[in-house]
């Protein structure tokens, strides 16, 4: 019976020290990516383009830049150009006029997010795709954390959205201030669930780092280990991580 008893007091220690573990990381963890749509009051007061391209109205679009281009980079009071507010209102006519008409894809709002990284946390691919063919880069450094669309994207198990962003281009292996990649983001960000494994499996086959480590030294595979994501973990052992 010794080795017995010492056996369920053994199993509980592991299991506290996973649970401690667990709410460290989600205290340290930003919750949501910080983007401030327009509210209900602010579209209701919009005028000219940022009107225009919250209605979704390509027409409207058209006719105003011919009539004031400078008006494309037009900002609200959370410095939204109209390019931003048609992406978080999903109005895909109203983006694809004012990228016709040679809206800045560029341009960061006050949250420091551009129209490809709103896209890739509203889960939109059918956005970002336009926003992609038009021109937009999937490389900015975007956000407060100093991350990029691919880490938001991971960070919220949006896998096809991964997808897209590696095609494009995006940095595989960029660190934010957080001292974390996209990988490390799908994995201690993440659920353990299939649409993180299949963001990890993503950027596992892109070619993504294994071996950065965050800020406190701890591997992919250490992180994933801690978190208790066996699937995560085999992954990363098939593809070489140590």
């Amino acid at each position: 019976m010794g080795p017995r008893t010492h056996a369920v007091p053994s199993r509980l220690a592991r299991l506290a020290a996973a649970a401690a573990l667990a709410a460290a990381l989600a205290c340290a963890a930003p919750r949501a990516p910080a983007q401030t749509a327009p509210s209900p009051a602010e579209a209701r007061a919009y005028t000219g383009l940022h009107a225009a391209a919250h209605a979704g109205d390509a027409q409207a679009i058209r006719r105003l830049a011919a009539a004031d281009r400078a008006s494309l980079e037009s900002r609200d009071a959370n410095r939204r150009t109209p390019l931003h507010v048609a992406t978080f209102a999903r109005q895909r006519d109203a983006v694809r006029a004012l990228l016709e008409a040679g809206a800045d894809t560029a341009a960061l709002d006050a949250d420091r997010y551009d129209a490809v990284t709103i896209a890739a946390v509203a889960d939109d691919e059918p956005t970002l795709a336009l926003l992609l063919a038009g021109g937009a880069s999937a490389r900015l450094v975007t956000s407060r954390y100093d991350g990029t669309a691919l880490i938001a994207a991971a960070h919220l198990g949006h896998d096809g959205v991964v997808r897209r962003l590696i095609a494009a281009g995006a940095p595989l292996d960029h660190v934010n201030n957080l001292h974390w990649t996209a990988l490390i983001e799908a994995i201690v960000l993440g659920d353990g669930g299939p649409r993180h494994q299949a963001c990890l499996r993503a950027l596992l086959e892109a070619g993504a780092s294994t071996s950065l480590a965050d800020r406190a030294g701890r591997s992919p595979l250490a992180l994933a280990r801690e978190r208790g994501h066996g699937t995560m973990v085999g992954m990363l052992e098939a593809a070489g991580a140590r």
